[in-house]
């Protein structure tokens, strides 16, 4: 983890903002991790175009990363947030995010709420983006 005084998360586990802005903050009590697309953050090559089951679970190590990075758990997220390009891929990334929840959510824990909307994307290859509000344990 690498968290600058100010409250800043960073990580080479996840991909590196294109723009101007953090890949997670962290202040209080809370961890906001920044939307994240499904980029490999090793290669920066975004991966699996028009497959949105795969770049949703991509999307959601991304965030995951950075999470960890900042001390926190999938358990401890309070929201995700996700935006989708087309309707139609809702059953999908659906499942995969219920793939994903189920391996990094503890049985038995209250699972995290989530809002899904459908937008436009800056990349055209993103189909998905992610980001997370998080209440990790002092």
């Amino acid at each position: 983890m690498t968290t600058a005084a100010n409250g800043t998360v960073t990580t080479t586990d996840a991909p590196a903002p294109a723009h101007t802005f953090s890949q997670g903050v962290r202040k209080g009590g809370l961890l906001q991790v920044s939307g994240q697309g499904p980029m490999d953050p090793a290669t920066k090559q975004y991966i699996a175009p028009g497959d949105v089951h795969a770049q949703t679970l991509r999307t959601l190590e991304n965030v995951r990363a950075i999470l960890e990075a900042g001390g926190a758990s999938v358990g401890d997220v309070l929201m995700f947030r996700v935006y989708l390009t087309e309707r139609e891929h809702f059953s999908a990334m659906n499942d995969a995010y219920g793939e994903f929840v189920s391996r990094h959510v503890p049985e038995g824990a209250a699972l995290p709420a989530r809002t899904t909307v459908f937008v436009g994307l800056p990349h055209a290859e993103m189909l998905v983006e992610i980001d997370a509000l998080a209440a990790p344990a002092a």
